[in-house]
């Protein structure tokens, strides 16, 4: 089964909390605060496995958590840090946000890594509040959430050779009888409808691989057909070998179907026209194949002299040894890795960076006779924070004060016993003269 596209959804671990503790020992009658740190959540990572080929294994499963960080302890000791989660991935595959559609990375190199979802980190445990003013401090902070997010993950092919052309010009039969692939071959249009991946043994030493891309047709570079399915995966290949029926069994002039797969790879990626090509002129054991091909070489010579075409019958086997070696030749010039967009540095280091959320804004609303706060560093103080202390919620009420969330309330005729509610929590607001 090949799966080239998948959507899952992956979450960084929870940070673990922090601890309220107090030194308990002997002969020391008022041990200060030695509660422990809660350890970092797992980041969730995906790393690049050769030895993969399909996306098969995310449409079984499709939620990638990572574990959370381990609470702080006493005698000041740290939780331990949560292990990350490594989600193995093939080469080729795009990582994209499902939100944004921003890509987050383009992974092509066995073994490349990338943070897709970054774990929480660990709340602070009250040997972290510790003041002259307050010396044992009953404060102690919940670990922070990890990142979440819905990524789409998308493969295209990596091969040094990619089979192109219009359907059932012979792409399929040609990678059977130079590889071990069993691609299936029939009678009718788009038999191929996933790439079919074979490795093709030149005979002196060489090898590389070769993939039989679904067959085109016109408008693909606008989806219609197998349109982008197919237009993906050409992006990755190395060398582009045009298939060409030259017997013309199917009535169609030889010469306008590489005009026109040509303008469809051009008009979906331009930089795709500069990408190494051969052309082969299959089913050359057919009647009228030679004719075709001398006028076929004829146009061709006006209008792209750089491109070589090899005359051969994909059945009988004529020529294809010929057009290995060929082959096998051009690769050793083209570079190893495909001539793709290379995503920046820029955009990969984004999956690394979980958005700042601690400026002083904030906004107030009357919903009725209650008063709704909404600021991010505010409901993000909120989760963190242990509420079930003195201590704790002082910090809170200062915090408020400090930010003039309570001056607004009062602007806006909020009174003694009104509620007031922040992301999940409600409030009474007490007035204060």
């Amino acid at each position: 089964m090949f799966v080239d596209k998948a959507k899952i959804y992956v979450k960084g671990g929870d940070g673990g909390d922090g601890l309220v503790a107090y030194r308990r020992e002997k002969y020391v009658p008022e041990g200060g605060p030695a509660g422990g740190d809660g350890g970092n959540g797992g980041d969730v990572i995906f790393r690049v496995d050769e030895g993969l080929r399909t996306l098969v294994d995310f449409r079984y499963q499709k939620h990638f958590k990572a574990e959370r960080g381990e609470k702080g302890r006493n005698k000041s000791q740290h939780g331990a840090n949560a292990e990350h989660m490594i989600v193995r991935v093939p080469p080729g595959t795009i990582v994209i946000d499902d939100d944004t559609n921003e890509i987050i990375a383009d992974l092509t190199r066995h073994g490349q890594e990338v943070v897709v979802a970054k774990g929480g980190r660990g709340g602070r445990g009250n040997m972290r509040f510790a003041t002259p003013a307050n010396p044992a401090p009953e404060i102690a902070e919940n670990g922070e959430e990890g990142q979440e997010r819905w990524v789409v993950l998308e493969l295209k092919v990596m091969a040094d050779v990619g089979l192109v052309g219009f359907p059932s010009v012979g792409k399929s039969t040609l990678l059977s009888v130079v590889s071990a692939a069993k691609p299936k071959i029939a009678a009718y249009h788009f038999t191929t409808l996933t790439p079919n991946l074979g490795v093709v043994d030149v005979g002196d030493g060489r090898s590389f691989v070769m993939a039989d891309l679904p067959g085109l047709i016109e408008g693909a570079h606008t989806g219609i057909g197998l349109g982008h399915e197919f237009l993906r995966h050409v992006e990755r290949t190395r060398v582009i070998v045009h298939v060409i029926d030259m017997a013309a069994t199917e009535g169609r002039d030889p010469y306008k179907d590489f005009v026109k797969i040509n303008d469809e790879i051009k008009m979906y990626n331009a930089k795709l026209e500069q990408r190494p090509q051969l052309v082969v002129a299959n089913k050359m054991d057919m009647p009228e194949a030679e004719e075709h091909l001398a006028r076929f070489r004829e146009q061709l010579g006006k209008d792209r002299p750089d491109v070589t075409v090899f005359p051969i019958s994909a059945i009988s086997r004529q020529g294809v040894q010929e057009l290995l070696y060929r082959i096998a030749d051009l690769l050793e010039t083209v570079p190893e890795m495909p001539l793709v967009d290379e995503v920046s540095e820029v955009e990969e280091r984004k999956v690394y960076r979980l958005e700042r959320q601690d400026d002083d804004e904030f906004t107030i609303r009357r919903e009725n006779e209650m008063f709704v706060v909404e600021s991010p560093k505010i409901e993000k103080m909120l989760k963190r924070s242990q509420m079930n202390s003195h201590d704790a919620i002082m910090r809170f009420a200062r915090t408020m004060r400090k930010m003039g969330v309570d001056a607004e309330l009062r602007k806006l005729g909020a009174e003694d016993g009104q509620i007031v509610r922040i992301g999940d929590f409600e409030f009474e607001f007490v007035e204060h003269e």
